[in-house]
This record gives C-alpha cells, structure tokens and sequence, in this order.
C-alpha cells in the first residue's frame, strides 16, 4: 500500500527534507529548508500542515490524508540530523538549550512573537500579555495567542512555555498532556490545577516521560535560544 503525499505549498514551498520521528511524547514530523529548520509537528497537534482544512473534508476521495510531504526522507539532512541530536539530548535531561539554525516561516507579527518565545529560558514560563508586551503590543494579546498557538517548530521553539496570566496551562496545540510533560521536563512546578486532567503527580509525569525509550526515525537563520 502506498504512502499518500502533498507537495509543499504557500509558506511551506521550498523546502527540501522531511524526517519522521517517534518521541517520548509521540511521532512527530520535521521539515527543513537550506537554510535551517521548518517546521516540526507531534502527529495530530492543531495547525498540522498535512491536516485536513474543511474544504479538504469536502473533496475528500478515500477517507485519507496525506502522511507526509513530497520531499526526500533524510534524516541526515545538515539541518535535520542536529535537530534530532539535540532533541534526544533534550529529552535525557542533557540540553537545556538548543542551537540551531532556524527557517521561521510566518507574517512578521508571527515571527515577532517566535523569536520573543525563544528568549524564555528553559525551566521559566512567560504569559500571553508579558509576550505582547515585550513586543510593544501590549493590546494585542488574543492575537499574541494565535501566533503562540501556530508555532510551526513545537519544542525548539518553545511556545509550551507560555501560561495564562493567573498561572493556568491555558491551550497547547499539541495537547495539554505534551505541555505538562514538557514543562515538567524543564522543571517547572506545576501546581494542582495543572496536574488535575491527568491524575498524575508531577513525578509520575516526569517518570513517564524519562522512561519512554526514544526510537529512530520511521521510514527517521537565526539561532535558537529555547
């Protein structure tokens, strides 16, 4: 049976590998360009690329989506093959901080509030209104959210760190068990209300995490400061 694919379009043309991972938090998708990393999306997070828009849903044939793009599978890629060296690091507990070349792809407001994500150190947490603030848009903080909310690079670019402004984990749009799991990870302390959708303790959150085994691929700017 063969795998269905898209060719990239809109912001997503040009770029020139793709490597499909499995993660303690789930598969995930990673895409690059020359120029440094794209994109990478756990399976079935919000604003996937491959995900079905509802105009999609009309058209649709045979009940499938594409699974991938039409691009090469290289997870040896210059660009992709540090990314997953450092996000196994990452999930050891052995990097706090990635370097990386990244190839951000979005409207300047976009890539305003990303490059303001990346100044939020491992093991902190910012809020909505801090982030619209620190890039003198301070009124802007629903749409601060949105542009959160469609980070294309989950993880390396680390929107999970961003809370609601009483503390809550608000949304995640690869799930709130991946943000609590993340920012357990990092060492940030979650309070009850945070752990209250899982029944987990903290620990039992962070054992789950570190004691997934982390497998190869399936098949596979500026700088980051996560």
């Amino acid at each position: 049976m063969s795998t269905s694919t898209a060719a990239p379009q809109g912001r997503w043309a040009g770029l020139s590998a793709q490597a499909h991972i499995d993660t303690p938090l789930g598969a995930a998708l990673l895409v690059a360009s020359d120029r440094g990393l794209a994109g990478l999306w756990f399976d079935g997070q919000a604003h996937h690329p491959l995900a079905p828009t509802s105009a999609d849903e009309a058209t649709a044939s045979d009940g499938g989506w594409p699974e991938r793009f039409d691009l090469p599978e290289a997870p040896s890629h210059p660009m992709l093959a540090p990314a997953m060296a450092q996000l196994e690091e990452y999930w050891r507990g052995e990097r706090k901080q990635f370097e990386l070349a990244l190839d951000l792809r979005g409207t300047p407001f976009q890539q305003a509030v990303w490059r303001q994500l990346l100044a939020i150190g491992c093991g902190a947490t910012s809020t909505y209104g801090r982030v619209a603030a620190h890039i003198g848009k301070a009124a802007a903080v629903r749409a601060v959210g949105a542009a959160v909310g469609r980070n294309p690079v989950s993880v390396i670019v680390p929107c999970h760190r961003v809370v609601g402004g009483n503390g809550d984990l608000t949304g995640y749009a690869g799930g709130l068990d991946r943000k609590r799991a993340l920012l357990t990870l990092e060492g940030v302390a979650l309070g009850q209300a945070g752990l209250a959708a899982t029944g987990k303790t903290t620990a039992q959150i962070a054992l789950d995490l570190t004691s997934m085994p982390i497998a190869p691929a399936r098949a596979g700017a500026p700088r980051s400061a996560a």
